[in-house]
């Protein structure tokens, strides 16, 4: 390439449309992901309810539901085989995390035969089901942290969080169908539904914050739907009830419908914000495709959008501008001519902007991060403590409340005081 502004502008151009297709690609991967997970949800309850019931409940709608997850299985694989075709723009830790959900999901048809033959316990038929949807759901964590549209990352973050609070409350469908299935109120399972309750509504209140509030009006109404008051009565049962004391059975098929009918509502909601998603992907490629035949007006754009120094620059120097006002995206209130008046605001138009940008982005990196950080503490906590995922939580929840303090500062307390011993 002969080296010159104009050749250099347009490869600049072209690295930006290359970049943002990346960015669509991902958003599709995203697409198909949310689906595979939502599948394989609707899977998992039936299945926990099928074994739980001893074969006698949900023969016939857990095997409709494994034909429907092979099928968007298929379509996750075709979407693997596409960003593997991409692996200049895909990051390490994305694909180490797409080879250990290909594991998984290898793994599936012996996990469906052994559920089939009723040789698997019920819980772990759940664990399995959830080990690989966590896989699933670490995915679509990595695209979100690495995406750099502030747009694009605000959505990815309401996103993510839709999806870990669906996932949370798709478990808790699993393990109150269990219950009831059986027959036999169980203290273990008690305690995990009120904390898959508690830990589902801190994703949806992280979700509501950052969804927009056309997608937020429609949660709020999804709220106010009969099958809530019913969910409502129904945890009340399978909380209140004493250990080991009976359940009515019949009342599987009521708890799985109407969660059933709050994920689907989830569903509509996650499928609008990737529809967005890809939206805001195509208007950026659509834009830049547009600057990139105008090879004219990007050279004009260049020249009319020095960086900021180099704008300062050029007031300090104006002997029209007063030394103390020059270096100030302020105008002069001693007249600046139309071109310097124009350059200034472009300046300033910038420097909003950017600036903008910056806080978008700073705010959806900080909920990703205080995420990672309470993830680390809680590690340090079970492998210190040899504690369970929820013990850990649990006593990171109680310090939170104990000391009036964010349950992130409680975190990052946590691991300070590891390090220093």
């Amino acid at each position: 390439m002969v080296l010159s502004v104009p050749n250099i502008v347009l490869l600049a151009k072209q690295h930006e449309i290359d970049a943002l297709e990346r960015l669509a690609s991902n958003a599709r991967l995203v697409g198909v992901i949310g689906h595979m997970i939502h599948t394989l949800q609707s899977e998992r309850g039936a299945t926990s309810i099928f074994l739980a019931s001893a074969g006698n409940r949900f023969a016939s709608e857990r095997l409709a539901l494994v034909e429907e997850s092979e099928a968007v299985e298929r379509e996750l694989r075709t979407v693997f085989a596409a960003q593997l075709e991409q692996t200049a723009g895909a990051g390490a830790r994305l694909l180490y995390l797409m080879a250990w959900v290909l594991l998984g999901l290898d793994a599936l048809p012996e996990l469906r035969q052994r559920a089939a033959a009723r040789q698997l316990p019920a819980d772990a038929s759940v664990a399995a089901y959830s080990r690989l949807i966590a896989g699933l759901i670490s995915l679509i964590f990595e695209v979100a942290d690495t995406a750099i549209d502030p747009e694009i990352s605000v959505l990815l973050v309401a996103l993510f969080n839709l999806v870990q609070g669906k996932e949370l409350a798709g478990q808790e469908r699993a393990v109150g169908a269990l219950s009831f299935a059986s027959g036999i109120c169980d203290g273990a399972h008690q305690q995990r539904i009120l904390h898959l309750i508690d830990a589902q509504e801190r994703n949806f209140q992280v979700f509501c914050e950052f969804a927009g509030d056309t997608v937020v009006a429609q949660w709020h109404e999804q709220q106010h739907a009969p099958y809530v008051a019913q969910l409502e009565r129904l945890r009340r049962i399978l909380c209140s009830t004493r250990p080991g004391a009976a359940l009515d059975a019949n009342l599987s098929n009521a708890w799985f419908e109407c969660c059933s009918e709050r994920l689907a509502g989830a569903w509509t909601l996650q499928r609008a914000l990737v529809d967005r998603l890809q939206a805001r992907c195509a208007t950026l490629i659509a834009g830049a495709q547009r600057e990139l035949e105008d090879s004219e007006g990007m050279l004009k754009e260049l020249r009319a959008n020095p960086p900021a120094r180099a704008g300062l620059v050029e007031r300090f120097f104006d002997s029209q501008v007063p030394v103390e006002q020059a270096l100030s995206f302020m105008p002069s209130d001693n007249g600046v001519d139309h071109h310097g008046q124009s350059l200034i605001d472009v300046l300033q138009a910038q420097s909003r902007r950017l600036a903008s940008m910056e806080d978008e982005l700073a705010t959806a990196r900080r909920a990703l991060n205080e995420r990672k950080t309470i993830e680390r503490a809680k590690g340090i906590l079970m492998a210190r403590f040899n504690l369970t995922e929820d013990a850990a939580y649990k006593k990171l929840r109680t310090a939170s409340m104990q000391q009036n303090r964010r349950l992130v500062e409680v975190a990052e307390a946590a691991l300070a005081l590891v390090a220093f011993t």
